[in-house]
């Protein structure tokens, strides 16, 4: 096929980058034009939305990204990224292997709590009031992912300290008319529908429910709440594998060596 064949050109197509020797242009934007006057968190609404997002757009959409960049080795995830250095993987290995199991119960909370703020906001655009809207897409939710509600509920923190203060972050672009709140809402309702059905015991938001509102008030589709997640989760990924290349250690598994799994199988016995 000659490089002078139309069918070339239009082998692979996109809107998002064009080059050419000399020049590369993100959505029409030349690189050296952005460079130093575009940020990180900037630049990734760019890549994923086609447009730049206003000053106080690109700030919210920071805040949810750098408030979930760790958790901690008790997180599957990070986990995963120090056992697999110390197998004498390189930075690329151990973050691929990390990446690679934030699927729907590790990392895909997010995705899940935008598709039940959307619903609800659906059935309110339908003509429900926001308690009979709640109620219905909260059931939907748990029909579809079962009795722990995406967004919901922390197994370690009895408060996630993060949440609150992403949803006075809302709150604060609200009042700006950065957005309009409408998620905000819906996330607090969610929070107030769950009290009531637990007889007045609250089950707080969490990071995952007040970033998913976050992405929902900026109107990023659901699916990508999850690879915002991804890339967010990914700075705590390497840091923790680079932290683990420097101490050290060889093939460190989940739980010290000394400590054996409880074995249930069959009591020894003879090969016939």
């Amino acid at each position: 096929m000659s490089t002078q064949d139309p069918r070339v050109s239009d082998w692979w197509r996109t809107s998002i980058i064009d080059m050419q020797p000399g020049v590369i242009r993100y959505s029409g934007y030349a690189i050296e034009d952005l460079i130093g006057r575009v940020n990180f968190a900037q630049m990734i609404w760019l890549m994923t939305r086609g447009e730049l997002p206003s000053e106080g757009q690109g700030r919210l959409l920071d805040a949810a990204l750098m408030s979930a960049v760790d958790h901690g080795p008790q997180a599957p995830s990070i986990a995963i990224a120090r056992m697999a250095t110390t197998c004498g993987v390189g930075l690329n290995n151990a973050m691929a292997s990390a990446v690679n199991v934030l699927g729907d119960v590790h990392g895909g909370a997010g995705e899940q709590a935008v598709e039940m703020y959307q619903e609800i906001a659906a059935q309110q655009a339908a003509g429900a009031d926001l308690e009979a809207a709640t109620r219905l897409g909260l059931d939907s939710a748990i029909a579809r992912h079962g009795k722990f509600v995406s967004g919901f509920g922390h197994r370690f923190h009895p408060i996630d300290p993060r949440a609150p203060r992403l949803l006075q972050l809302v709150d604060e672009a609200a009042q700006a008319g950065v957005v309009d709140g409408k998620f905000a809402a819906i996330g607090r309702a969610v929070e107030a529908e769950l009290a009531r059905r637990k007889d007045g015991r609250r089950i707080p938001m969490n990071i995952d429910g007040a970033t998913a509102i976050i992405y929902a008030e900026l109107g990023f589709p659901a699916p990508l709440a999850r690879g915002l997640f991804c890339l967010s989760r990914s700075v705590g990924i390497l840091s923790h594998a680079w932290e683990q290349t420097g101490q050290g250690g060889r093939n460190k598994g989940p739980i010290p060596r000394e400590y054996l799994w409880t074995y249930e199988g069959p009591e020894p016995r003879a090969v016939p």
